[in-house]
């Protein structure tokens, strides 16, 4: 027997296709229009169920509620239908309510769509979404398809305000929420892979600043934010046409054909070069939206954290007796930690009276201050970043030095960095950094685009030397840190030595630093040789003398040098953040079985220096 949702879901793909250049336009329409498709079906399947039942379904007491994406009007081309069957109980048995349901999920299951759904008392949607913060999230967003529409936008109501008056409390689990996901999914912006719902700066992330809004906390942001969700359904959309499924993550094999629908590929350049390009913008736009989704949800929540400390006096009784307090309200306490930049309830901000534009290293103190304390850049006062007046030709002793303490930051860096790259700080200091800067990296074995894997390069790398475990100098320091950063600099489009064209840029860079030339030719040879003990451990013969020999020659010979390509390729190899879904092998990668290789033709080489 023919249901209302019978093909639906090749209904919505038919409709969802690109034009016939390939391009996939209007996302924003074709997302309503399998909404009133969706809807409509959904009403018709709700006819049919209770014309189909053994009783006689009551006008009141009952009704079909559509939550999540097609409550928002955002289904894609092959998204699951978030549905809820409301009841009363004194309008249906529980056998009933269970033939009812089944009248509805059976024929959406034919369907070949994916379908999550539940059956609960108005009473019972309260107390799940009480405890349940997917779930809560969620009734943010109901719409009414069918029978009693008064009882789903009751219940939605009263959802709303039970929320809005645990907001406060439930604050810390919301962001904890965001957190978890964070460390599991990583940020959008450095995934070469990414799952665009559940990856930092993902869809997601726009669920938890409706949240907020909801919530009275804070207002959510409108305008360019706006845009961003929009391009990244858009995104979604596009992967869910070229996986032919349900799935929000942008694998290898869809990325050529996701670019090309999101009008990426140039016609003008040969195949290769065309895909090649496509995927390295479609990289550059999910950076661009993931930092401006990302950027919102920490604005928004900053601001909603704010009003909670806002709530509670700042002053009492005894403060207005006060002789310094003047009978007026106290004003808010800044905490200077460096020149500029103060503490204030729990992140850094501009210290009272700072003008940006009129000091260009004002953006290294306020990122080395959020390094070394822990505390994060208050995102109003990376905004106003922005305007200090760097000069990539520009650098003095105190910015130099700076600039090292700020890579000499260890695993904390991973998070400064992110944030001053919102505001393309990094990209300022070092223009070099913009050709590596969002760019999937062409091996399977990198989780991360290749400047999220330098800066943790440099997050791992230690003062501490290999082998003698003596502290490197100053200078020596400095240009392991540099060329952590920069090693892959030269991993540009068609490049194919990326070892030899990193060498050629960081002189140039460092030069332009005003780093002295043993500093930069130290650091020019370690980018030049930075694969070459990896390779000398998986294609020699560590126990031949001639082997040890040739790769202390490559390192002219030089003890540190060599500790420090060893502390260089350790590094290098445990950041490439492969998981266990993903390829790691004996090529790359920095399992037990490579840390012996690499270990032994490094000892092999500290042998033939000793014998000279």
């Amino acid at each position: 027997m023919m249901s209302a949702v019978d093909g639906l879901k090749r209904r919505f793909m038919e409709m969802s296709q690109p034009d016939e250049d390939g391009v996939y336009r209007d996302g924003a329409a074709k997302r309503q229009a399998r909404t009133a498709l969706a809807m409509d079906a959904l009403r018709e399947l709700w006819r049919e169920a209770c014309g189909s039942v053994s009783f006689a379904v009551p006008d009141s007491g009952v009704g079909l509620a559509a939550v999540g994406s097609l409550a928002r009007g955002q289904v894609g081309p092959s998204s699951d239908l978030d549905l809820v069957l409301i009841y009363e109980p004194h309008a249906l048995n529980d056998t009933q309510i269970n033939e009812l349901a089944n009248k509805l999920w059976y024929p959406l299951w034919d369907s070949g769509l994916d379908l999550d759904h539940a059956v609960r008392t108005r009473a019972q949607c309260a107390s799940v979404t009480d405890h349940d913060l997917p779930a809560a999230m969620g009734w943010l967003d109901v719409r009414a398809i069918a029978g009693d529409a008064a009882l789903i936008e009751s219940t939605a109501a009263s959802i709303l305000e039970r929320w809005r008056k645990a907001a406060r409390k439930r604050l810390p689990e919301l962001l904890d929420s965001a957190a978890s996901r964070l460390n599991e999914f990583g940020r959008l912006p450095y995934i070469n892979q990414p799952d665009v719902k559940e990856a930092r700066g993902g869809l997601r992330d726009t669920v938890l600043v409706s949240a907020l809004a909801a919530s009275w906390l804070a207002d959510r942001p409108h305008g360019v934010y706006d845009e961003a969700v929009e391009r990244l359904l858009d995104v979604r959309d596009c992967i869910h046409l070229a996986a032919g499924k349900d799935t929000n993550l942008l694998l290898a094999p869809y990325q050529a054909q996701v670019a090309v629908m999101l009008g990426l590929a140039d016609p003008t350049w040969p195949e290769a070069e065309r895909t090649a390009y496509a995927i390295d913008d479609l990289q550059t736009l999910l950076a661009r939206i993931g930092r401006r989704i990302a950027f919102s949800l920490d604005s928004t929540a900053s601001r909603a954290e704010h009003s909670l400390v806002h709530e509670k006096p700042r002053f009492s009784f005894f403060q207005i007796m006060s002789p310094r307090g003047g009978g007026r309200r106290e004003a808010p306490q800044f905490e200077l930690v460096a020149p500029g930049v103060a503490k204030h309830e729990g992140e850094l901000v501009l210290a009272p009276g700072v003008e940006p534009s009129r000091d260009a290293t004002l953006a290294l103190r306020v990122a080395v201050a959020s390094g070394e304390t822990g505390l994060p850049i208050n995102p109003a006062t990376l905004a106003n970043l922005k305007q200090c007046p760097i000069r990539d030709s520009q650098w003095t002793q105190e910015s130099r030095a700076l600039f090292l303490r700020l890579l000499a930051c260890g695993p904390e860096l991973m998070r400064v960095w992110e944030e001053i790259d919102f505001v393309d700080l990094p990209g300022r200091w070092i223009p070099e950094w913009l050709g590596v800067r969002n760019r999937p990296s062409a091996s399977a074995a990198h989780r991360y685009t290749i400047d999220r894997h330098s800066v943790e390069v440099v997050s791992r790398l230690s003062r501490y030397r290999e082998g003698a475990r003596e502290a490197y100098d100053d200078r020596h320091y400095a240009a392991l840190l540099l060329v952590g950063l920069l090693h892959d600099v030269g991993k540009r489009a068609f490049v194919r030595d990326h070892a030899a064209e990193g060498a050629r840029h960081v002189p140039v860079i460092l030069r332009r630093m005003g780093f002295d030339e043993d500093i930069v030719g130290w650091a020019t040879l370690l980018t030049r040789e930075h694969l070459t003990l990896s390779d000398f451990a998986t294609g020699r013969n560590p126990n031949d003398p001639a082997v040890g020999e040739e790769l202390a020659a490559r390192l002219d010979h030089d003890p540190v040098l060599l500790d420090m390509l060893f502390d260089l390729t350790r590094a290098d190899g445990s950041s490439l953040g492969a998981t266990a879904g993903e390829s790691i092998t004996k090529q790359y990668g920095w399992s037990a079985w490579r840390e012996k290789l690499v270990t032994a033709m490094y000892s092999s080489a500290r042998r033939s220096l000793r014998l000279e």
